[in-house]
């Protein structure tokens, strides 16, 4: 038999297929674990922080072009660890709306816990101040600014989202109005 004979014969040659070895497996099922728990849902982590000294108002974000003052929808929170676990990697995402608007009017995106200073059981976080980029603007002083009759209130949702976890909501609130300076 010749070396293209040979050859010929193993390629046509129906082949069993391999069925995987008991550690593929095991390694296999391992990782698909780690994989899917990564990606559930942010709801212990939720469930594990307690909002705390909660302010909302609008900020006095100064004087901007033409001589306008500008007014943005403000919200400054702690959060306390009421879970037996250290909590870390916690990123926080705070979207403003007009009062009867659907559509997202502003919104801050930050960390509320690092990965590397984890918050230990019954502590809490330092103030998380977190403002829009949007707001209202006008000629009258800010406190007439808040009391227009045009105005439109506001509210706030706050998401938590732990790792690579989906983002849950951890509170919804009322944007007060108040003048806020801090």
């Amino acid at each position: 038999m010749s070396y293209n004979d040979r050859m010929a014969s193993l390629l046509t040659r129906p082949t069993r297929p391999t069925r995987p070895t008991r550690p593929t497996c095991v390694a296999m099922a391992a990782l698909l674990t780690l994989v899917t728990a990564g990606c559930g849902s942010s709801v212990d982590a939720v469930a594990s922080l307690e909002p705390i000294d909660v302010v909302t108002g609008w900020f006095d974000d100064g004087i901007i072009e033409g001589g306008k003052n500008k007014l943005v929808p403000s919200v400054s929170l702690k959060l306390r660890n009421k879970g037996a676990a250290p909590l870390q990697s916690i990123q926080i995402n705070a979207i403003f709306r007009r009062v009867g608007e659907q559509e997202m009017w502003g919104e801050y995106f930050g960390w509320a816990i690092t990965r590397e200073q984890p918050l230990a059981p019954g502590a809490g976080t330092s103030p998380l101040v977190m403002r829009s980029t949007l707001g209202y603007t006008g000629e009258q002083p800010r406190m007439q600014m808040l009391q227009n009759k045009e105005f439109v209130d506001a509210r706030v949702e706050i998401f938590l989202k732990q790792g690579s976890k989906v983002w849950a909501k951890l509170a919804e609130y009322p944007i007060d109005r108040q003048l806020l300076t801090r």
